[in-house]
């Protein structure tokens, strides 16, 4: 026969739930649950406010932004037709300037707005261009002709001064 010792419950309890203090547990109702949602969804938000404001305020800006004068070329060293690539507004902004006539030129960042590609002016077909996906901008306005690209070309301002050509903004267009 065996001995009692082996066969008792090391425990009073029949389960293994004799350590739950029942009488201190935290009691959270749906009514507390939706108050601490609701604070943690206030301090988060409260806690990204001012980098959000200062977000918009930069992007609605943006059109407006003065940037300081870059001489691209020299109108004598640009013929009608011709293109001359350029870097603005910064040094790792990619730009082409394109000399349609006489005295009218137009700039764009060439960076097609479907995938950053390249774009390249091909002066044959009067048209700008961007290998990735034959993608096709006009010349005049950067509007997307062809392509998968929906939206134009960033344009940049430019201003011929002194036998020179220089960039002085970027317009940006509303998407």
């Amino acid at each position: 026969m065996p001995s009692d010792k082996n066969n008792k419950i090391p425990f009073n309890e029949d389960n293994y739930t004799h350590n739950i203090e029942r009488d201190n547990e935290r009691k959270l109702d749906r009514r507390g649950f939706m108050k601490t949602l609701v604070g943690a969804a206030g301090v988060f938000a409260i806690s990204s406010l001012p980098w959000g404001a200062i977000a918009a305020k930069e992007l609605m800006g943006l059109g407006e932004k003065e940037y300081p004068h870059k001489k691209i070329t020299n109108v004598s060293r640009l013929p009608i037709g011709d293109a001359v690539e350029f870097k603005f507004p910064g040094d790792h902004d990619d730009a082409i300037l394109i000399r349609l006539s006489e005295t009218k030129y137009v700039a764009y960042q060439n960076a097609c707005t479907h995938l950053r590609c390249p774009v390249f002016w091909v002066k044959e077909e009067g048209e700008m261009i961007c290998p990735c996906h034959h993608g096709k901008f006009d010349v005049e306005t950067g509007a997307p002709t062809a392509g998968p690209p929906r939206r134009p070309l960033p344009e940049i301002q430019v201003k011929v001064e002194n036998g020179a050509v220089y960039a002085v903004g970027v317009k940006r267009h509303e998407v």
